[in-house]
């Protein structure tokens, strides 16, 4: 399944059906989530169907649906998408012995770690499959039946990434990255830094791509700087674009040579993910590439997850707004700037349309038990994700404290047993404890 092109939002009030990949409208019922709070402060009723957002109006305003969701205590959020993910050895780090690179114990890891990615809220994930030596086509194969497995829940897109693409030794690695095009992969990678000939092997993928009509995500530490000129310089113009990243090494340049670096970035379009949360298997160091010099210089920065409790990242979760959280904790970033790395400039990244909590736009939302933005990406344990117009992950998080005359004194908030049914994310305060989800 191909990464998605942008596309402009219908006219407001707009149903009419998104389809899926079987040409169908992916809902057909509609819901109505109900009392969500927006980043603005309004508390609103927001209708979805044909997996759009068909409207959005005050508390009341809109016709209900048979199915309701209770959002009474949430922000509604654009949800956010993973840029960045390794399906093929994600929840492998505990595997005693070597990595099982069979198909079933692939697909399972992937599907596993894209259910997990889910839950956290994204609908949509970027897949780097390495392809050759060991795993040959075989991971590949698994992850695309993942993806088939996942059809409704998310969207999984799947870059094939060879080891070697120069000289005698790199002709096998062009072969399969062929093979694996035509297998379904949507998106040419790979690592030019682990070639010997890293300017060619840029050169072979941007042929490849511009030949099948595919994006380009590469992974690079970007710790040399003419080598990033020369990709910068051949990148640009590439449609539909190219992703690099992690990029750590450009936060161990000089100041004014990671400038100079950005400025040819940003001149031809690339894209940068950095991953905050930590490495992966195609980057050696784990330093996050420099937010701010980039985001000043106009470059796109999307944030990722990169390693899933792998070897690159034994304890990665795979949260984005836990990227988000680093963002803006330890580089500074307003909160809202972070989460647009890991929704706004993740869905750009992945060719994917613009989310906006209005009418017309997708129904790819994220429900988090909270007030404010800040609040969220501080503390966000209840979660109600929606894709393509549906709830298609939930999960519900009380904390509760024994009964004391501070807490009473204080009044400090507390969750107690829902009076309503068909909430979503509330839970049971217990007996007599103060909560808080």
């Amino acid at each position: 399944m191909p990464d998605s092109q942008p596309q402009q939002p219908p006219p407001s009030g707009s149903s009419r059906p998104t389809p899926g990949d079987d040409g169908k409208p992916s809902d057909a019922a509609g819901l109505l989530l109900c009392g969500a709070r927006l980043t603005d402060g309004r508390i609103v009723d927001v209708r979805l169907g044909g997996g759009r957002i068909e409207a959005v109006g005050t508390t009341g305003s809109l016709t209900a649906y048979t199915a309701r969701v209770d959002l009474a205590g949430h922000l509604l959020l654009p949800a956010p998408a993973e840029p960045h993910a390794h399906s093929d050895t994600a929840l492998s780090a505990d595997t005693d012995g070597p990595v099982s690179y069979e198909v079933p114990d692939v697909q399972r890891r992937a599907t596993e770690a894209a259910l997990l990615q889910l839950g956290h809220g994204a609908t949509a994930l970027r897949s780097h499959v390495r392809i050759g030596d060991v795993p040959g086509l075989g991971a590949m194969e698994a992850v695309l039946q993942a993806r088939r497995s996942l059809r409704g829940l998310a969207d999984l897109s799947v870059v094939a990434v060879p080891r070697l693409l120069t000289g005698v030794a790199g002709a096998d690695g062009l072969a399969e990255l062929r093979d694996a095009l035509k297998m379904g992969a949507s998106v040419v990678g790979g690592c030019p830094d682990l070639d010997p000939d890293p300017t060619g092997y840029v050169e072979t993928v941007l042929e490849v791509a511009a030949e099948h009509g595919c994006a380009v995500d590469l992974h690079t530490d970007g710790d040399d700087p003419a080598r990033l000129a020369r990709l910068a310089a051949m990148a640009g113009g590439l449609r539909p674009g190219v992703t690099i990243g992690p990029c750590g090494g450009l936060a161990r340049l000089p100041a004014d040579a990671a400038g100079r670096v950005a400025d040819r970035l940003a001149a031809a379009g690339v894209t940068v993910v950095c991953l905050p949360q930590g490495g992966c298997g195609g980057a050696e160091r784990r330093d996050t590439a420099p937010v701010r010099l980039l985001r000043s210089a106009g470059v796109r920065v999307a944030a990722g997850s990169g390693a899933l409790r792998d070897v690159g990242n034994p304890v990665g979760r795979g949260d984005p707004l836990e990227a988000a959280f680093l963002l803006a904790s330890r580089f500074g970033l307003r909160p809202e700037d972070a989460y647009d790395a890991v929704c706004a400039e993740s869905r750009a990244a992945l060719g994917l349309p613009e989310v906006r909590v209005e009418a017309g736009f997708p129904a790819e939302l994220l429900a988090v038990r909270g007030e404010r933005l800040s609040g969220v990406l501080s503390l966000a344990y209840s979660r109600i994700v929606v894709h393509r117009g549906r709830v298609v992950a939930r999960t519900s998080a009380v904390r509760e404290y024994c009964d004391s005359a501070a807490a009473v004194a204080l009044d400090l908030p507390r969750q107690g047993r829902t009076a309503r049914g068909g909430g979503a994310g509330g839970g049971t305060g217990g007996t007599g404890g103060t909560g808080t989800s």
